[in-house]
């Protein structure tokens, strides 16, 4: 039984090695880049539109509208980014009822990819809302003694991030596997169902953090304005 994707090896020729989280990432990106081309090559701006695209337009309405209620600060802002964030990790956790597929959140590594990325958005975000200065300075408050402490904190949520999603998926890969060893029938077709509900939480969840952490970034200099 493969505990990750990492260890699945499909091609190997001296330091290169394409494993099955490299080839299923690879695959879902360009599924996103084709679906997102596809719904989106015959959108308009007339008052009649066509059901397709109101049906888009609901779905990313409410996603804005979830960051609105999470984040004070305008939605536009962080909403590509973890728009894409959701629809990478969703896309891949509902594909793992497809026999074969290996979903790359089930990777350390892929876990560890995505919450870097959180973790690089967060100065980003805060920089181009309050400014370098206000957003480092953040660090060293209430002292300076405190900066250590204050890296460490942005280190162990982007840590806790990489962990929970890793762990989750794949713990749901694990506990599917047994199942299907001991009844090959019933429990695998309720395991899948109850793994497509937890994949959506997961990509919701590590969504949702994300916001979390950016938005506090960007508060940083408005909760100096107004101490």
């Amino acid at each position: 039984m493969e505990i990750s994707p990492d260890s699945i090896i499909y091609w190997s020729r001296g330091p290169f090695i394409l494993n099955a989280t490299l080839l299923f990432t690879w695959i879902i990106m360009a599924l996103l880049v084709l679906g997102s081309w596809l719904v989106t090559r015959n959108l308009g701006t007339d008052v009649r539109i066509s059901s397709r695209q109101n049906f888009l337009e609901a779905i990313v309405a409410g996603m804005a509208r979830q960051l609105d209620a999470v984040s004070r600060n305008k939605p536009e802002g962080v909403f590509p980014f973890v728009g894409t964030l959701f629809l990478f990790i969703a896309v891949s956790n509902l594909l793992a009822v497809v026999p074969g597929f290996k979903p790359p959140t089930g990777s350390l590594s892929t876990g560890a990819a995505l919450a870097a990325c959180v973790f690089l958005a967060v100065p980003v975000y805060g920089v181009s809302q309050v400014g370098a200065g206000p957003y480092f300075l953040n660090y060293l408050r209430p002292t300076p003694l405190m900066l250590p402490f204050n890296v460490m904190g942005e280190l162990s949520r982007t840590l806790a991030l990489a962990v929970r999603l890793f762990g989750n998926v794949m713990s749901g890969s694990m506990i599917g596997a047994i199942l299907l060893v001991i009844a090959p029938l019933v429990f695998p077709v309720l395991m899948q169902l109850l793994g497509l509900l937890t994949g959506m939480v997961q990509a919701y969840i590590f969504s949702i953090l994300a916001t979390i952490y950016i938005s506090a970034g960007m508060e940083v200099g408005q909760r100096k304005k107004t101490s």
